[in-house]
Parts: C-alpha cells; structure tokens; sequence
C-alpha cells in the first residue's frame, strides 16, 4: 500500500454488481468486504461470491479483501479463499503480533492491511504494523465501542487514539488511512475529518460510498496555493544556497524545506 492511496472504498463481497460499479468514481483501492458489510447468515454465500466480485472489478482499481477478524468462526475459511491476484488482504481488529503471524503464515506472507481498532491495538499498534503488514486503517466505531466510550460529532473521545494510530505508522513507515464517516450524506462533515486526518499525518480515508471517493481525494490532495507557496519558497531557500531565509515572513531552514518538497511530492502523485 502506498502513500498515494487517498481513498479505500468499501464494497459488500456478496454483491458483484456493485463491485463492478466501484471503480468508477476512481477510488484508490476497491475493498471487497466479507466482513461489517455482510450478515451472518450470510458469511458463506458471500466468501462464494467473493471470484466473481474480484473479476467484476476486471483491474479497473486495485482489489483488497477484508476478512473476517482472528478469533470469528469465519476468519480461516475466508483467508483459505482470498483469490490469488488480490493486491492485500484487510484484517480487522488486528491487535496481537502473534495473530498478525499466524495469518502471515495462511497467506504465504501476502500484504496485510490491519484494521487498528480495538484499545489494545492502538497501544500496541508499533508491534502490529509490522512485515508483511503494508498499511492499517483506524476504526474509530468499534474502537469507541471496544473503549467503553460515547460517540460524539466532535471526535474528541477518539483523537488521541487516531494521533497514535499515525504516528505509530509513520515509525512503521507504512500508510495509514482514516476511519469511516458514517454519515455518507454529510459532505461537510467528510471533508473537515479528512483535512484533520492529513494533518495528523494519515495518507487517506477509507469510504463507504463512492461519493465520498471524490472528497477525500480533494482533502488529502495539496491545494494549488500550497503548491505555489512550496514552489516559491524552495526556489527562494535554493538560491541562498541552503541558508536560513525569510520568505512571507516566516523564517524558512531545512525543515520548513523538508516540509515543502513533500508537499509537492503529494501533489505529484
């Protein structure tokens, strides 16, 4: 997984004719879920119907599938039925190295994306994101649920988990995405998560409508003025040779430089 996915959407694996749909509002990766998405009573049909939901997508976006989590009464059989060509395998609830072992070791050490959303699994998210894990996503919902805790529109009761699940990437250097917003009809709401997000150092947000594909490429993409700013500043900070400067009135070192050449590297891919 790289840093340039801005957008994961979410799809059911028991419904093909959507999974066909996905890829057209541009997401960047197509998570075919056997998981949230799909009743109980439905786990079977739906691990069935997970080939053709995986050929509806016909390479149109790359293809992840997120499994039931370590411990259900489905997780081994849909690990055993992950189809070869899928680029990574979501694994929700993935707080323990030791599960993060034993389902490396049933997927020949394919690439993991772990769900961080449970209190354990953010504390000790550094020992979880590790080889062959690629990327993690924060699942603000079930780990409020896991904490005991209320769900608020301010978010506050899950900042600091979700400052920790990036920062816990970041020393792992891999790609973190941000939780869902449940409300898929709330643009507003969507877009002010996902600036919060890329600040907190998150690459994207996960999505369960393809409407919000669009947002979050928005959010996490670098607006032109940021672009311009970057461009003006490096271009003043290399003139002088890699001396301190002023530049519209901040005082500009390596590390303001640093932060512009990523800017620009962001909006380049």
């Amino acid at each position: 997984m790289t840093a340039r996915v801005r957008s994961a959407l979410f799809v059911p694996a028991s419904r093909p004719e959507l999974a066909a749909k996905a890829p057209r509002s541009g997401p960047g990766a197509v998570i075919l879920d056997l998981e949230d998405a799909v009743p109980a009573a439905e786990k079977d049909a739906a691990r069935a119907a997970l080939p053709e939901a995986v050929a509806a997508v016909d390479g149109a976006a790359p293809v992840w599938v997120r499994v039931n989590p370590p411990g259900t009464e489905w997780h081994e059989a849909d690990l055993a039925a992950v189809p070869a060509e899928v680029a990574a395998v979501v694994v929700p609830k993935l707080d323990d190295p030791a599960a993060v072992a034993a389902v490396a070791a049933a997927l020949g050490d394919r690439p993991i994306v772990a769900g961080i959303e449970t209190v354990r699994g953010v504390l000790d998210a550094r020992a979880v994101l590790v080889p062959p894990v690629v990327g993690c996503y924060f699942g603000a919902e079930d780990y409020v649920a896991d904490l005991g805790g209320v769900r608020t529109a301010s978010n506050a009761e899950v900042a600091q988990a979700r400052a920790l699940v990036a920062m816990a990437a970041r020393v792992a250097g891999v790609a973190a995405l941000d939780m869902v917003t449940i409300d898929f009809r709330d643009d507003a709401r969507f877009l002010a998560e996902a600036r919060e997000a890329r600040a907190l150092g998150f690459a994207g947000k996960a999505c369960i409508h393809p409407a919000q594909v669009p947002l979050a490429h928005e959010a996490f993409r670098p607006t032109a003025e940021e672009v311009a700013w970057a461009e003006g500043l490096l271009a003043a900070y290399e003139a002088a040779e890699g001396r301190t400067i002023a530049y519209e009135g901040q005082m500009v070192d390596e590390v303001v430089a640093v932060r512009a050449r990523a800017i620009l590297a962001a909006a380049a891919g």
